[in-house]
C-alpha cells in the first residue's frame, strides 16, 4: 500500500466544503426489508429506492478525513438523492495507524480491500479520504457535488433483487440468524461469476482522538464496518437465484440497536456491484 499518496492528498487537496442537508425525522425501522425497485425508471414513482452502495476508505489518523465521514453520515441519514437509498459503508484502514495514533476501528483486511480496488482502477495510488460507489467509481471522499452526482448515475443501473429478513431472536442472545435471497440478475450480466457478501455496520460510534493529525478532536462516525463476510458465489452461466441463511455472532462490545447487516453481490471480476440491501438489527 502507498501510504506516500495518502499524505500527499492531505497537502494537495483541501477539506471541500459539504452541502448542508436536511436531516430527516426517524423512519420506521421494519423487521423485513424486501429492496425491490423499478429498474426501467430507477426512481421512486411506484414507492421503490434503487439501493446504491457507498463505500469510504477512511481513518481517525487523516486530517482530510473527518470531513468524509460527516459527509457519508448526511447522506446516509438524510438520503439527498431522489429515488435512491444510499447504503453506507466506512471501512476505517490500518496503515495510518504508525504516524501516531492506532484507529480503534481500522483493520488490514479494509486496507486490503482498497488495494484491490486499485488494481481494478489499474492506479499506484492508495488514499484516504476514498470514497467508491457502487465497486465502479471512485473519488476524493469529502466531494460532496461529484457523490451526488454519481449516486444518481449509478441509481439507473440495472440490477438485482437482494432481500434480507432476519428471524425472530432473543434480545438477550449473541447471534441473528438472517435470511438472504438474491435473483432478478441483470440480462446484460452473462458468462460471469459474482461474491456474495454480508457487512455488519455500527453507527453513533465516537472517538477521543489524542495523537497524530486529529489530535484533540472528538470524532463521530456512521456505518463502520465491524466485520465483512463472504456468503458465496453466483455463476451466471447456472444460477438464477441464491439463497443462504448466514449465522451472524454479534460482539457484547457492539450496541444493537446502532448495527445494520449489509448484503451486497459484487461482480468477481470487475468489482461492480449487482444488487444490495440493508437491514437495520432493531426492531
Amino acid at each position: 500500500m502507498k501510504l506516500r499518496f495518502a499524505l500527499a492528498l492531505v497537502v494537495v487537496v483541501p477539506a471541500m466544503a459539504l452541502v448542508a442537508v436536511a436531516i430527516v425525522g426517524n423512519r420506521a425501522s421494519h423487521h423485513h426489508v424486501n429492496q425491490a425497485y423499478d429498474r426501467k425508471m430507477g426512481g421512486d414513482s411506484v414507492g421503490h429506492r434503487v439501493p446504491v452502495l457507498v463505500e469510504l476508505f477512511t481513518s481517525e489518523g487523516c486530517s482530510s478525513c473527518p470531513p468524509a465521514d460527516e459527509l457519508l453520515m448526511s447522506l446516509e441519514q438524510s438520503q439527498p438523492v431522489a429515488g435512491v437509498e444510499i447504503i453506507a459503508l466506512s471501512e476505517h484502514v490500518d496503515y495510518w495507524n504508525r504516524l501516531g495514533w492506532t484507529d480503534p476501528y481500522s483493520s488490514a483486511e479494509f486496507s486490503t480491500r482498497q488495494n484491490d480496488y486499485a488494481r481494478i482502477f489499474q492506479t499506484d495510488e492508495v488514499y484516504t479520504p476514498q470514497m467508491i460507489v457502487d465497486g465502479h467509481s471512485q473519488f476524493v471522499g469529502n466531494n460532496a457535488a461529484k457523490a451526488s452526482d454519481v449516486i444518481g448515475q449509478s441509481a439507473h443501473e440495472a440490477k438485482a433483487n437482494v432481500t434480507i429478513a432476519a428471524s425472530v431472536a432473543d434480545q438477550g442472545s449473541d447471534s441473528v440468524t438472517f435470511d438472504v435471497k438474491i435473483d432478478g440478475f441483470p440480462q446484460n450480466w452473462k458468462g460471469k461469476s459474482a461474491d456474495v457478501l454480508l457487512a455488519i455496520t455500527e453507527s453513533g460510534l465516537r472517538s477521543n482522538v489524542a495523537a497524530g493529525e486529529n489530535r484533540g478532536r472528538r470524532l463521530t462516525h456512521t456505518a463502520v464496518v465491524r466485520k465483512i463476510n463472504r456468503l458465496g458465489s453466483v455463476d451466471s452461466k447456472k444460477d438464477q437465484t441464491f439463497s443462504v441463511q448466514p449465522v451472524v455472532r454479534v460482539s457484547k462490545a457492539w450496541k444493537r440497536d446502532n448495527l445494520k447487516a449489509v448484503v451486497f453481490v459484487q461482480d468477481h471480476a470487475t468489482r461492480q456491484v449487482l444488487g444490495a440491501a440493508a437491514l437495520p438489527f432493531a426492531k
